[in-house]
């Protein structure tokens, strides 16, 4: 069964595109949840205009997270964190204590999931963290983990 997708589907795909399905699929989920549309022949128009405005809008993402990438990659960002003498943190910066820190110091707000670490910051210094903001475009941030006072 063809179906015209209204929003993005994990593993089928975006909005505007025309899939084949199991009719089964379409019936019990698709459709019910207002995921996709029967496709008829009439309905080549309605699926460009949707593919055309999901474009649009991809393109000023992109353009917004090119953006924050240059804004990003000149920020100075700290984290305070509380560290015995030998510069080693009780505990560690996350994902989410850097995603804080970017936000305060540079006014930008990012998902957790959107920040890659290899592992926790556990030492005190300056690190490397990269920042997924849009599709493929990724910003790389100087960190510098420094001692609560």
């Amino acid at each position: 069964m063809k179906v015209l997708l209204r929003d993005e589907v994990a593993g089928l795909g975006r909005r505007g595109d025309v899939v084949e399905v199991a009719a089964g699929y379409a019936r019990n989920y698709l459709l019910p949840n207002g995921l996709a549309l029967e496709a008829t022949s009439t309905m080549s128009t309605q699926a460009a205009a949707m593919r055309r405005s999901r474009d649009l809008r991809d393109a000023r993402s992109r353009d917004a997270a090119l953006t924050q990438k240059s804004v990003l990659e000149q920020a100075r960002v700290t984290v305070a964190a509380r560290a015995g003498a030998n510069g080693r943190l009780f505990g560690s910066v996350t994902e989410s204590d850097v995603a804080s820190a970017v936000r305060a110091a540079t006014g930008i707000a990012l998902e957790r999931s959107a920040v890659h670490m290899a592992e926790h910051l556990k030492v005190v210094g300056p690190a490397e963290v990269t920042l997924s903001l849009f599709g493929d475009v990724t910003a790389s941030v100087t960190l510098e983990v420094v001692p609560a006072s």
